[in-house]
């Protein structure tokens, strides 16, 4: 196991005294892959022309980057602290950088997208989202150096629960760090996803 650890539960013991073995895929691989996912749906967002078109985009880049940034607050911020020398600095860094992000996203979503400032905000928040994935890029590559295969599995697939119950809308001053966004994401996500339903709003790629 990891010498210091990430926060995670024990494994659960199996009959015959052997450890559950975790399966799927590695926290580095996937938050690699949504990065460049993430990065698509923004410069798809940026080309769309008809104001129905460019809200829907808005609408879904929004909801799979609220999911990702606060799964990734729930679960990989507080690995980077636990491993990392400089891990609170940089785990502070990215929180402030992540709630700017939000701001800028809650901001979007209020504006309409015939208004001048739609654009202005839809290149705001690409780059504040491109600073995220360079610094994950130094980032994710560390913690690898540092946890082991298991425990990066098992880190996946908390991030991928979190996100399946994360809140759909930016919520900018929710709490970002243990225990408490833990506790406050899923209750948002279920509001936000009554809400969804309800407007019929559009909050992944897929349904485009």
């Amino acid at each position: 196991m990891t010498p210091v650890g990430v926060p995670l539960p024990p494994l659960p013991r199996l009959a015959g005294g052997a450890f559950w073995e975790p399966h799927g895929r590695s926290v580095v691989d996937l938050l690699a892959d949504e990065h460049r996912r993430l990065g698509g749906l923004c410069a798809w967002l940026a080309g769309a022309r008809t104001p129905a078109r460019r809200r829907e985009i808005a609408d879904v880049v929004t909801a799979t980057v609220v999911r990702h940034l606060r799964a990734e607050e729930q679960y990989v911020y507080p690995s980077v602290r636990a491993v990392l020398p400089d891990g609170d600095e940089l785990a502070e860094r990215e929180v402030a950088r992540d709630r700017a992000l939000l701001r800028t996203l809650g901001d979007l979503a209020s504006t309409a997208p015939g208004d001048p400032a739609f654009d202005r905000l839809v290149r705001a928040a690409a780059g504040l989202l491109a600073g995220h994935t360079r610094a994950a890029g130094v980032i994710l590559p560390r913690l690898r150096t540092e946890v082991d295969d298991e425990d990066l599995i098992r880190l996946g697939n908390r991030v991928e629960v979190a996100q399946e119950a994360a809140p759909t809308r930016p919520h900018p001053a929710a709490p970002a760090t243990p225990p408490w966004n833990r506790l406050v994401n899923p209750a948002l996500g279920v509001v936000d996803k009554a809400r969804d339903a309800l407007t019929r709003r559009r909050t992944h790629p897929e349904d485009l």
